[in-house]
């Protein structure tokens, strides 16, 4: 079994186009397919010039990704973190974790001044809190998943 985790942080304009495509491929997989949410996955926040674009790849699979958007495109005043995602063959080792401590390396290096907000699934509450999120909304549908606002406390 391949266990070598390949990260990488990329602006829009730095992937390939096979990465694009395995990131694109791994979001719709999860979140249209398997989540059963048809909802407009391409919205330009991808290719905005500050948005940065985590993923890893294990023997030669994308199997962890998520977004890091810059202040002002989801939340005025605040960064975000998006379109988390762990391939399905991955979930149960930790990577989700994983995917997380680098999510939060990763905004501290290109936005050390800035705090992050997250529209987190509701039923994810404990597992964000353990990357030092903390609950700041009720509960709100997005997609017709119930969802709530989390801020990094950290």
């Amino acid at each position: 079994m391949c266990t070598t985790k390949n990260w990488q942080a990329k602006k829009f304009i730095q992937l390939t186009t096979d990465e694009l495509y395995d990131l694109l491929k791994l979001r719709i997989d999860i979140f249209v397919v398997e989540q059963s949410c048809f909802y407009p996955d391409l919205d330009d926040h991808d290719r905005h010039s500050e948005t940065l674009h985590l993923f890893c790849y294990q023997c030669g699979q994308m199997t962890a990704y998520l977004r890091i958007l810059p202040k002002g495109s989801t939340y005025r005043d605040h960064i975000s973190i998006g379109r988390v995602a762990i391939s399905s063959h991955a979930r149960g080792t930790g990577l989700g974790h994983k995917l997380m401590k680098e999510a939060l390396m990763v905004s501290n290096k290109y936005f050390a001044q800035d705090t992050i907000k997250i529209s987190a699934q509701e039923h994810l509450e404990k597992f964000y809190n353990q990357h030092g999120f903390e609950r700041v909304s009720n509960m709100y549908l997005e997609d017709g998943i119930p969802h709530i606002g989390m801020l990094n406390t950290d």
